[in-house]
């Protein structure tokens, strides 16, 4: 149960839906409602839950491959953050009666995921938190997959929270309003990758 705790705690702590996910989150929760925001915060916490699993398991050859290649990996994730914050501004009004749904559950899943797991830095994150927690890979397996539970109902948590939220907000304004939160958060999208380039450029 110890161990159930401090990964839900540890998910709390590191999974806070910030920065572009956050933002791909609120944007597909207004423009395609609750289940929208739901499935992408899923696709999130997946890939903290695969980070949290390499830390947990100590799985060696896939850590060193992350941080070997975390610049590579890095521009890979920016270019996707680019490729929808364009997609964002392009996409036609949500107002405008022809524009229904036009993209899939599984496309939501797999864009939010992508994003996710393009970014190692999260493995170092939870390498970081395991260490203060005290928890190491010698727990045993059946530790690891309760910690690694714990991780991810944590995380799955902050988009409870944040759909639900958006949610609230949504009831409130209209659709027209709903346009401009769509062409601001595409612009957001777009600001993030281009900061994820310009650390890339400074770093090397």
């Amino acid at each position: 149960m110890m161990f159930f705790l401090k990964g839900i705690l540890i998910g709390l702590i590191f999974g806070v839906p910030a920065g572009a996910i956050g933002a791909l989150c609120v944007q597909r929760s207004f423009l395609y409602g609750t289940k929208g925001g739901m499935i992408t915060g899923f696709g999130s916490s997946i890939a903290d839950t695969f980070y949290a699993t390499v830390g947990a398991f100590g799985v060696r050859v896939i850590s060193d491959f992350l941080t070997e290649y975390q610049t590579v990996i890095h521009l890979l994730g920016g270019l996707l953050i680019l490729a929808m914050g364009i997609s964002i501004l392009r996409k036609k009004k949500i107002s405008d009666a022809e524009n229904k749904d036009n993209m899939s559950y599984l496309t939501m899943f797999m864009s939010a995921l992508g994003v996710g797991i393009t970014n190692p830095v999260a493995l170092i994150a939870f390498l970081f938190a395991f260490s203060y927690f005290g928890i190491n890979d010698k727990q045993g397996v059946i530790y690891s997959i309760i910690l690694v539970t714990g991780v991810f109902i944590g995380t799955f948590i902050w988009w409870i929270i944040l759909t639900s939220v958006t949610k609230i907000i949504k009831k409130k304004y209209n659709l027209k309003v709903f346009d401009r939160i769509n062409k601001i958060f595409g612009i957001i999208m777009i600001s993030f990758g281009v900061i994820l380039f310009i650390k890339i450029i400074f770093k090397r």
